[in-house]
């Protein structure tokens, strides 16, 4: 080998070597922020109360599966999960169980959904959340908001089914969708009792004590309100489903761990 080639490879070496103690160490991931230890995972206060968390799938207004959910679960305040809990044992004994549709809902998740409002070319689930909602009046007309009760850990969203529960079929992306206040049995299937609309419906319809909504479907919102009330529970009046424990433990915090057991992990 000439002599210059080998002059250049040791010099090349120490240059190399100094390169790598010069440069900068490879970022690390952000770490996730973690729940407190006053966040409890409901399944481990009551296994009983079914779980169809539905953000964590398509089967939403968004069409898609939202930012932050990481696995369906229902995370809440502890002592929201064990209110819950009482209410089941109550429900339980007259042959019903509740089922959350959605718990504790992480800042970004809320971050999604503002995203989602404000791209008015995705239209693809207005068809059975919003059929009579045109999509620029969401926030004007209270549907999506840039902070979420959800998001302090002590709210959530559910329903009642009758025992012993049928299985929901699930949804599949693209299937005609239907309005979510057609009668029971046109709208996609679910296995609770008839509330008068489904899940996250945007309507007026879907109003606690909208006058419309009458017989079965009106005593069934009632033995839901009814339940949950005598438990320390408010329902928020426009929606049917949406219920918060007072008082909150963290009425002023807005957090954003993700949805998962991770998250939970260490308590």
């Amino acid at each position: 080998m000439p002599r210059f080639t080998v002059a250049l490879r040791a010099l090349a070496l120490p240059f190399a070597a100094l390169l790598a103690l010069s440069a900068p160490a490879p970022a690390q991931a952000r770490a996730e922020p973690k729940a407190p230890k006053e966040f409890v995972a409901l399944s481990a206060v009551d296994p009983t109360i079914l779980q169809e968390i539905r953000y964590d799938t398509p089967h939403n207004f968004t069409g898609h599966r939202v930012d932050g959910y990481l696995e369906p679960l229902c995370i809440l305040t502890r002592p929201a999960a064990e209110a819950l809990h009482r209410a089941q044992g109550s429900l339980l004994r007259q042959g019903y169980t509740l089922k959350v549709y959605d718990c504790y809902r992480p800042q970004r998740a809320v971050n999604d959904f503002v995203e989602w409002a404000k791209d008015l070319d995705d239209q693809s689930m207005k068809g059975e959340f919003y059929p009579d909602v045109d999509k620029t009046r969401l926030f004007e007309d209270g549907y999506i908001a840039e902070k979420s009760g959800h998001s302090r850990g002590s709210t959530l969203d559910l329903t009642i089914v009758k025992l012993p529960a049928v299985p929901t079929r699930p949804y599949e992306p693209g299937e005609k969708l239907v309005p979510c206040y057609a009668p029971k049995g046109e709208r996609f299937p679910d296995n609770s009792v008839d509330m008068g609309t489904g899940y996250d419906c945007f309507d007026t319809l879907s109003h606690t004590l909208d006058p419309r909504i009458q017989g079965a479907q009106r005593a069934n919102r009632l033995l839901l309100k009814d339940t949950l009330e005598a438990l320390g529970f408010v329902n928020l009046a426009e929606e049917w489903w949406h219920y918060t424990y007072k008082p909150e433990l963290f009425p002023d915090t807005y957090f954003d761990f993700p949805v998962s057991h991770r998250s939970l992990r260490g308590h």
